[in-house]
């Protein structure tokens, strides 16, 4: 019992004196300190602290204690560390006196009660003592007023951005590949690029992307649909209105795509939909970097990247007379050929997972699960209206019944809904008269027939299960795709 009783007493004894040795360390070698009471009221400053009186407009120690903290030093927290019992470890206060870094910390009796608060002026030269966590901090801040900015610029209809980069073009197929080599080599070059190719394959996207990696990026990006604009309204849409040009005009006057693009990129969407009549002041324009406003006589220069995009053929347009040659000439100097979903069946399920995620996200919905023959269906199709129509099937698809497990018997029963043509997906293969034909045809063709037939057999085992089809071969299911679009587009 003695040694027990001892050792309390010997712990409580060296609590003590760390605690006298603590208050008389930072009463020497902080920069200053003073002690409230429970009420806030200063009862004491060290020696230190009252150097600082003057500036905060005290020539006498006496006329400073017992004064309220918060009404003698101007934006303290003493009163909030003595409210909530929590110590505010370090903190910067600035006042009249300067800047500081301080610390806070609240007094208790013995019964664990609030009974003051100490405050303590750690350095008084903030800037240099903290200098990296300010460096860091000031960064911080500035990139948090960018991020402002740009939300305050978008919010106001400032510069637009690009909303796609290369990633968003989902596929690893030979046919994606080569499209997106020739898009950043286009990127490179301040050239006008056409973009060709049919509807819904990601045109749009691919000139996002092209902006997004050009010497333009931090500029805007601007589209002009032209055929989604009334003709009668394109000119205006496109070289601005002058204030007070024609009746009902606007006072202020009409930036038009032209102007906005200025420093960026000009994306001219559905190209040849242009009208004859547009079409010479927009080679005018492209030809001199000026244009001049609808209502004005004065010029106004532009310096922008040109995309255009068509899913039409602008070489029979222009055979037709529908569309300037010249024109064309300007704008075809790096024709990049989008491909459509049937060239490129092997992109079909990275696509399939891309799109539901992004419309599992949009929706709310679960993230859908596809199952090998809804997989199987889909990469079956013709899909003529490319990624769009797709999208629309698996969209239609999530959407119609309860589970997010989505097998072949709900992709079929979209298909039949929304009139979709489908297809069985047989593996076009030559006779065996054809394919026997000639031994002495070069290799490669031998090799492409018998890996055909070696395909065609696997399937019809496995009843068409191209899964279990490319298991047996010994092929991943992307391979056995590839060579079944390859067998499509030769028309064997």
């Amino acid at each position: 019992m003695e040694k027990k009783d001892v050792l309390p007493r010997d712990a409580q004894s060296i609590l003590e004196l760390a605690a006298r040795s603590m208050f008389e360390l930072f009463a020497n070698a902080s920069e200053g300190m003073l002690l409230v009471d429970r009420q806030g009221k200063v009862v004491w400053v060290n020696e230190q602290y009252k150097r600082f009186l003057p500036a905060l407009g005290y020539e006498r120690v006496e006329d400073f204690v017992g004064q309220p903290v918060s009404s003698v030093v101007h934006n303290t927290q003493m009163h909030h560390v003595l409210e909530t019992g929590k110590p505010i470890l370090i903190d910067l206060l600035s006042n009249r006196a300067g800047t500081f870094g301080v610390s806070r910390i609240p007094l208790r009796d013995s019964s664990g009660e609030v009974i003051g608060a100490l405050g303590i002026v750690l350095f008084d030269h903030p800037e240099t003592n903290l200098q990296p966590l300010i460096t860091k901090f000031a960064a911080l801040q500035r990139e948090l007023d960018d991020a402002r900015r740009e939300l305050a610029s978008q919010r106001s209809g400032g510069p637009r951005r690009a909303k796609y980069s290369f990633a968003s073009f989902v596929g690893s197929s030979p046919a994606v590949v080569e499209v997106k080599r020739l898009a950043r080599r286009a990127a490179q070059s301040a050239s006008p690029v056409l973009l060709l190719g049919e509807t819904g394959t990601g045109k749009e996207l691919l000139a996002h992307a092209i902006h997004a990696v050009s010497a333009r990026a931090h500029g805007p990006f601007v589209t002009v649909n032209i055929a989604a604009v009334p003709d009668n309204l394109l000119e205006a849409e496109f070289f601005g209105v002058a204030p007070g040009a024609y009746t009902g005009a606007d006072r202020k006057g009409r930036d038009g795509k032209l102007k906005l693009a200025d420093g960026g990129t000009l994306f001219l969407d559905e190209i040849g939909d242009m009208p004859p009549g547009l079409q010479a002041k927009l080679l005018r324009a492209l030809q001199e970097g000026e244009f001049e406003p609808l209502g004005s006589n004065r010029l106004m220069r532009f310096e922008a990247k040109v995309i255009a995009a068509t899913s039409r053929d602008l070489g029979q347009l222009v055979r037709e007379g529908r569309f300037r040659e010249d024109l064309y000439y300007r704008l075809n100097v790096l024709p990049v050929r989008v491909p459509p979903l049937r060239e490129r069946r092997a992109d079909i399920a990275a696509l399939v997972e891309a799109l539901g995620e992004d419309i599992a996200q949009r929706s709310g919905l679960p993230q859908p699960e596809y199952t090998a023959d809804a997989l199987d269906l889909l990469a079956a199709q013709r899909w003529r209206g490319n990624v769009r129509e797709l999208r629309n099937v698996l969209e239609q698809a999530s959407l119609l019944g309860d589970s997010s497990r989505i097998d072949g018997a709900r992709i079929a029963r979209v298909l039949r809904e929304t009139g979709i043509e489908q297809l069985e997906a047989p593996l076009p293969v030559a006779s065996a008269a054809a394919e026997a034909g000639d031994p002495l045809r070069p290799l490669a063709e031998q090799v492409a027939a018998l890996e055909r037939r070696a395909i065609a057999a696997a399937l019809q085992a496995c009843s068409g299960n191209k899964v279990a089809a490319a298991k047996m071969l010994g092929i991943s299911r992307a391979t056995l795709y590839e060579r079944l679009a390859e067998s499509v587009d030769l028309n064997v």
